[in-house]
């Protein structure tokens, strides 16, 4: 018989490639990682891992089981956690993940309304941009993400064994939609648009730009170039902050989501609409067994709740 402890061992020997990183990943010793993976193995009746010097390879068996382990984990977490909240929630636990812009305005007033109403729930909270977001909440590594994705683009599927190449289609996970964000520009006080009501994008097209995320980069370039232009991106950073700081000292301009706006004082720039309206969708996501947990259902609600006010 297959038990559950014995494929997070696995999960985590095929993540890190050894059985002293598993340990350290899992915080047990390695002697208990090799007996567990022994035992594993006797139970499937075939190896598991090839091993070579210091580091491992899964076999072929190895690579069919890790892929059904994430499942089956999830479904047994989703079990774990729903038995509990018959109890009350008093024994309930959920991962929270979330881009930057996100975790600073609408999951503390979230998580603060959760803990009022369900003392003995715990949150815990990482961040991580989409698709990476979207790619842990598969693998098993957390219960809720919350994402964004921008009106109208929807990506085509990629790989899901590729790393940070991930499916971003989510047909297969529950999607609670919680708000649109829409994108506002950013000049510095000084700038000739500056205290105009409304521009177009067309408007910024001989000006230095201050790029976000990934993402957000790549939907800025798609916008720009459907207006006629392609942007100089003198800096990228994934820091919002430093985005609003580099604009304020004068050294280009940018468009950002009106949370990212809404979560750091902008000092020296100023905000002007953007037309025509380009938005990203924000939604908190799950899956389907998860949904049905108690704890996972709460934070969906609470979520959709700050989004609203």
């Amino acid at each position: 018989m297959i038990e559950a402890r014995h494929l997070r061992v696995l999960r985590a020997v095929a993540a890190t490639g050894s059985f002293s990183a598993a340990a350290r990943e899992l915080g047990c010793t390695q002697p208990a990682v090799s007996q567990q993976m022994k035992a594993l193995e006797a139970s499937t009746g075939t190896p598991l891992l090839i091993r070579t010097g210091r580091e491992m390879r899964l076999t072929q068996a190895g690579e069919a089981l890790v892929r059904h382990a994430t499942g089956i984990l999830a479904g047994l977490t989703a079990a774990e956690e729903e038995i509990a909240a018959i109890a009350g929630l008093r024994a309930g636990r959920v991962r929270l993940v979330s881009f930057p812009s996100g975790s600073s305005t609408l999951v503390p007033g979230a998580l603060a309304a959760l803990r009022a109403a369900h003392p003995g729930t715990r949150v815990s909270l990482v961040e991580a941009e989409p698709p990476r977001s979207v790619e842990m909440l598969r693998e098993g590594d957390c219960d809720v993400a919350l994402a964004f994705r921008y009106e109208g683009r929807r990506e085509a599927p990629q790989g899901r064994g590729g790393g940070a190449s991930a499916a971003e289609e989510w047909d297969d996970l529950v999607v609670r939609p919680l708000l649109a964000d829409r994108l506002v520009g950013l000049v510095p006080e000084g700038h000739r648009l500056a205290g105009a009501d409304a521009v177009t994008i067309g408007e910024f097209a001989d000006e230095p730009w201050i790029a976000g995320c990934p993402r957000c980069r790549r939907q800025l370039v798609e916008v720009c170039e459907g207006a006629g232009f392609v942007p100089r991106i003198d800096f990228a950073t994934d820091d919002y902050p430093a985005v609003i700081g580099l604009v304020g000292a004068g050294l280009g301009v940018a468009v950002l989501p009106e949370l990212a706006i809404e979560s750091v004082r902008p000092r020296g720039a100023r905000t002007v609409t953007v037309e025509p309206a380009v938005r990203r969708e924000i939604v908190a996501l799950t899956l389907p067994d998860l949904a049905q947990v108690p704890a996972v259902a709460a934070t969906l609600d609470h979520l959709a709740r700050a989004a609203a006010r």
